[in-house]
């Protein structure tokens, strides 16, 4: 046997003495650097991290490791700054907003709520005030978006045999109840009500959260999970459009849409998560919301 075929074959690891790497690999045999591939998904902290035992949440060295910031160098933070810059952007945020928060003055008891969608669709709200019949277009509308909305989403379940979306929807105007009834908002003020607007006939309604927004994100969701691009982005620009009209008529806060956006994103993961509990669950016995193709793929 040659020389070289007896040679063992040289071990490539990382440094673990505690000694920061910045994404280098060590030869043992020549004591020689090469570059961990680019690809790799770790990022140099989360490398440092592995070298001290911390991997996998499991403490590895004990007291006796270093923390892991004890192993970051002026380079780790330039490259977090560089590649990581949205949850960076973030943090600045949360620093930005703790000084307003703990700065605001309170609103008063007796006062209304300041709500800044009101502030920036003051002029649409004087328009729709001064022509009832402008408003009551807008809502018919918007009732008419809301039926495309109901039909689209129960469409998916009873004609093509996906029930995704109307578990979601089930989900979300249950958890929305549930909320609207805990804390009841007061009306805004300059409120602007149409008979034709959903619900239709001036009923009472729960402003938080938007159903109108949730549901039009649970069925936009859906229309992109199906490859229905186009439409899908017709339900967005829709969605945008009932949001400023519902600001303009006060009929929702800003927080209700924006928790309407959250809600169906939230209900739909929901609804995807039951989906595949069912197919695991399923014994092929009796009625299923889920069509017999899906749970056998």
């Amino acid at each position: 046997m040659s020389a070289t075929a007896a040679k063992p074959a040289v071990s490539r690891r990382h440094v673990s003495n505690g000694n920061h790497t910045n994404n280098v690999a060590i030869d043992d045999d020549h004591n020689h650097q090469r570059p961990v591939d680019v690809g790799d998904t770790n990022t140099r902290m989360e490398i440092a991290a592995k070298n001290n035992g911390y991997a996998n949440g499991v403490i590895g060295g004990g007291w006796r490791s270093k923390a892991s910031f004890m192993t970051w160098t002026t380079r780790d933070v330039v490259y977090v700054a560089r590649h990581h810059w949205i949850p960076c952007m973030f943090a600045a945020g949360l620093l930005f907003f703790m000084g307003v928060e703990y700065t605001l003055q309170m609103i008063p008891a007796r006062s209304e709520p300041f709500d800044l969608g009101f502030v920036a669709t003051r002029s649409l709200n004087r328009v729709l005030a001064s022509s009832p019949d402008l408003n009551t277009v807008l809502a018919a509308l918007n009732t008419v978006f809301v039926l495309m909305q109901t039909t689209y989403i129960v469409w998916t379940w009873l004609v093509e045999g996906r029930a995704r979306a109307t578990i979601s929807a089930l989900f979300m105007f249950t958890c929305r109840g549930i909320l609207g009834y805990s804390t009841q908002l007061p009306l805004p003020q300059d409120f602007l009500g149409s008979g034709v607007d959903f619900p239709v006939g001036n009923v009472s309604f729960f402003l938080f959260f938007s159903g109108h927004v949730a549901g039009s994100m649970i069925a936009s969701l859906d229309m992109r999970r199906m490859q229905r691009f186009k439409l899908a982005r017709v339900f967005d620009i829709l969605n945008v459009l009932q949001s400023i009209r519902l600001l303009g008529t006060r009929g929702h806060y800003t927080i209700d849409l924006a928790v309407g956006v959250g809600a169906g994103i939230l209900f739909d993961s929901l609804a995807g998560k039951y989906e595949e509990m069912s197919r695991r669950h399923h014994l092929g016995t009796g009625f299923s919301l889920i069509s017999k193709d899906s749970l056998v793929n």
